[in-house]
């Protein structure tokens, strides 16, 4: 599989070195450059599958390396990165094409999940074909929708023709449906699909915080406001906003989210004057909003304002028909990634795949088959491979054990080599590994001290001797 090429254009010659040294870690092949226009020469000259620009640089600006890249390539992907975040940059950036707009300083770890987003998504493949589309990956990201099943190409029919209308969304469905998905459907097929589409996700950001993520807050606002920053709305200004769990948005925050969807306008923290915006909103729950309001838990008068058009995402149970398509979609998707041929999938594993509930919906086949290509190690899938829900692994009556398994073998033995391939593919990260194999950072980390104590038992058991 061909190694993809990264271009880092940052006049600051440690933050290159810095950022080249860690995608090369990552397994990318890396160029640099130092400036907007010697960033443009070199992509002219050896066009690359991902540019990661600085903002402020001399010779040309992010911005001016963005529209070059995109006169010339429009599908390649473009990070802006600054340590200048101003309302106008950020819009300006996202109107332009950028793929995301990271903000100076930022961990490494994030810098590697968009990195490693964009590029999935690259290897997943584009366009549209079959019947219908399921959207997946990032908020910026576009893939075909997987589907046969009749109740969801209707649905995607009623979603096509009301993607025009500027009236809020509201998407229900269990986790892993789809929901994110579904939305950025809509806006794709939308008269503001040009403009940008922003999420922000209500569950995984504290409360004390998704007020000033949400609406930004000016400089001296609370401690550690260095300076201005725009809040989601303002980002998408002019496109469509996701709010991602909208049933775990505090109470109060939600009275403010009414009034912003009343007034079309935002109060940054710390701002004199309101901040007009243009936002259509589609908002996405797991949550039974009904019986949250009957809790008095979520507002009643906001769910009317957000529920103008209803979806509910059928679960993956019940889209039985999909199961083997989506298998197979994600068998290419995995296979692709690791450099492999997709492994055949016997009749017994079908079998297993159909059979089972997927209470983790089409996110817990995508990991089951994930973690599949990468036991399998090219051959054909096996029943030992499947860690299905609850721990089960599932063999029916007579089928032949993997040959890397011996009878001896335990469940203990094939959970250590899991969480250790696992590691070794993610390049040590345990918060992807965590994601892969559906458990906590907390218990990869338990394990692996686990596993660390064992062999530094053994190995004092040696010193002794007998």
């Amino acid at each position: 599989m061909k190694i993809k090429t990264i271009l880092v254009a940052d006049d600051d010659a440690s933050m290159r070195m810095l950022l080249s040294d860690f995608l090369r870690e990552c397994g990318y092949r890396v160029e640099t450059s130092e400036s907007g226009s010697d960033a443009l020469k070199k992509f002219q000259k050896d066009p690359c599958d991902m540019v990661l620009t600085d903002m402020k640089m001399p010779g040309g600006d992010g911005i001016e390396v963005l529209r070059g890249i995109k006169t010339t390539a429009s599908e390649v992907p473009v990070v802006v990165m600054t340590a200048f975040g101003t309302v106008n940059t950020a819009v300006e950036a996202m109107k332009e094409g950028a793929e995301d707009f990271i903000m100076k300083p930022f961990s490494m770890d994030h810098l590697a999940a968009v990195v490693k987003r964009i590029i999935s998504t690259q290897n997943g493949g584009e366009g549209e074909k079959g019947r219908g589309e399921l959207c997946s990956g990032s908020v910026s990201g576009t893939k075909r929708i997987v589907t046969r099943d009749q109740r969801m190409t209707k649905l995607l029919e009623i979603l096509r023709g009301v993607s025009r209308s500027r009236s809020s969304v509201l998407i229900q469905g269990e986790s892993g449906t789809g929901k994110e998905l579904i939305a950025r459907y809509i806006h794709r097929h939308g008269d503001r699909a040009h403009m940008p589409f922003v999420g922000v996700n209500c569950a995984a950001i504290p409360h004390n915080l998704l007020e000033s993520e949400m609406f930004g807050h000016e400089k001296g606002a609370f401690t550690g406001a260095a300076q201005r920053r725009p809040g989601k709305f303002e980002l998408a200004n002019g496109g469509t906003l996701l709010l991602d769990e909208i049933g775990e948005m505090d109470l109060q925050l939600q009275a403010k989210l009414l009034r912003v969807i009343q007034e079309s306008e935002i109060d940054r923290l710390g701002g004199t004057a309101p901040v007009p915006v243009d936002v259509r909103i589609i908002a996405t729950t797991n949550a039974d909003l009904k019986k949250c309001m009957e809790e008095k838990t979520f507002r009643v008068d906001l769910y009317y304002r957000l529920n103008v058009i209803p979806v509910t995402v059928p679960p993956l149970r019940e889209r039985s028909g999909d199961i083997h398509l989506l298998t197979d979609h994600f068998l290419k998707k995995y296979s692709g990634l690791a450099g492999v041929e997709p492994p055949p999938v016997p009749e017994e594993i079908a079998g297993i795949l159909e059979g089972h509930q997927w209470p983790g919906n089409v996110r817990e086949l995508e990991h089951v088959i994930e973690r599949a290509v990468l036991l399998s190690g090219g051959g054909p899938i096996l029943p030992e491979h499947l860690f299905l829900e609850g721990g089960a692994i599932s063999r029916p009556p007579g089928a032949t054990p993997n040959q890397d398994i011996s009878e001896s073998t335990t469940l203990r033995e094939m959970e250590k080599d899991l969480i250790f391939r696992t590691l070794e593919r993610e390049n040590g990260n345990r918060t992807r590994a965590s994601e892969i194999l559906g458990v906590s950072v907390r218990t990869i980390r338990n394990k692996l001290n686990e596993y660390r104590r064992e062999t530094e038992g053994h190995d004092r058991e040696s010193i002794a001797g007998p």
